[in-house]
């Protein structure tokens, strides 16, 4: 797996339920957990020694207090480590839930070379992720910091920053009609390449999981070679005539339900004249490896022509929220980005 493209946590969203048939072996990566609390036993066992008598008069050390608030992850990564795509959110997740969200996201500061409006949407009591009215312009610097030390009652916490590096505008659009996906960069068609989007026919829930989501997705990681399986719709017995398990090379994953761009595992026939996935948008073996390539975290891919539209909270989908609906989640309301 490429360094550069960890996979992000998954958002607990019921409606994430219905998985498609491209479905990873391993759902994407979880944030480490934190290391279990010491028993109280055990923290009686480690007690430091009985103290020395302390001199008459001699003053009394107290302890610092501890930060009420800290971050415990942001994404994606700095500049020294990746360049984002033009469509990238900036996901702040705390250590604790937050009590005074409004507080807490007057603290947090976003400036960018070439300034934009945007704002903060709360998704759970401790996650908030930013996303822009239109897409960041390519090619700059974007400086966040979160001013921790500013909230009333943390002061003794530490700001927190982190500089981001949008890169090239990679715009992918997807017509699944045409069996076609045409990816501009910097506003320029750089290739065209013939695909297979999913066939249907496969209803979980009310839902057709062999569908490909229409909506606009964001690239949120990839692997040169991901194993998918057909065990995400219980299917594990290799006598089972539904079961598969393959190797598929450029992965790049677009959403958290298994939806990838990857090279299709042969039946190239179908490569831009018909849809025979199980729901990921399959490719020649050229293009799936050029676009996976060039691709980035954040790079926009737009699919039009199915039924089943993409639902916001599946990944990094914010942008299937229109601008109203992405101000209500914010505490505060609109704010404009300012210049670094």
């Amino acid at each position: 797996m490429n360094p550069l493209f960890r996979k992000p946590a998954l958002l607990a969203v019921a409606a994430l339920v219905s998985m498609t048939a491209c479905a990873a072996e391993s759902a994407p990566a979880t944030r480490a957990q934190a290391a279990p609390a010491v028993s109280a036993p055990a923290k009686a066992a480690a007690a430091a020694p009985t103290p020395l008598p302390q001199a008459a008069g001699a003053a009394k050390h107290t302890a610092p207090k501890k930060p009420k608030l800290e971050i415990a992850d942001i994404t994606p990564m700095g500049e020294d480590s990746e360049k984002v795509g033009v469509g990238f959110p900036i996901i702040v997740t705390f250590d604790r839930d937050v009590r005074d969200k409004a507080t807490a996201e007057a603290a947090l500061e976003v400036e960018a070379d070439k300034p934009v409006e945007g704002a903060w949407r709360w998704v759970s009591p401790r996650k908030v992720i930013y996303r822009t009215k239109t897409y960041w312009k390519p090619h700059q610097k974007v400086l966040f910091t979160a001013h921790l030390s500013q909230i009333p009652g943390n002061e003794a916490a530490e700001d927190v920053s982190r500089r981001f590096a949008v890169g090239t505008a990679n715009i992918s659009v997807v017509d699944t009609r045409r069996h076609v996906m045409k990816t501009y960069r910097d506003g320029k068609i750089a290739k065209r390449i013939a695909i297979s989007a999913g066939r249907g026919g496969l209803v979980r829930n009310g839902v057709d999981v062999y569908l490909t989501t229409s909506g606009t997705h964001l690239t949120m990681g990839k692997k040169r070679v991901e194993t998918m399986t057909s065990s995400w719709m219980g299917v594990t017995d290799p006598k089972d005539p539904q079961y598969y398990k393959e190797e598929i090379p450029w992965a790049v994953r677009i959403s958290d339900s298994g939806e990838y761009v990857h090279q299709s595992a042969g039946y190239y026939q179908y490569l831009g004249r018909s849809n025979q996935s199980h729901g990921c948008v399959r490719a020649t073996p050229e293009g799936a490896r050029w676009f996976y390539t060039i691709a980035q975290r954040g790079d926009v891919v737009k699919i039009t022509g199915t039924k089943r539209k993409l639902d916001w909270r599946n990944g990094w989908s914010y942008w299937q929220l229109n601008w109203t609906e992405w101000k209500q989640g914010s505490a505060l309301g609109l704010k404009m980005t300012k210049k670094s």
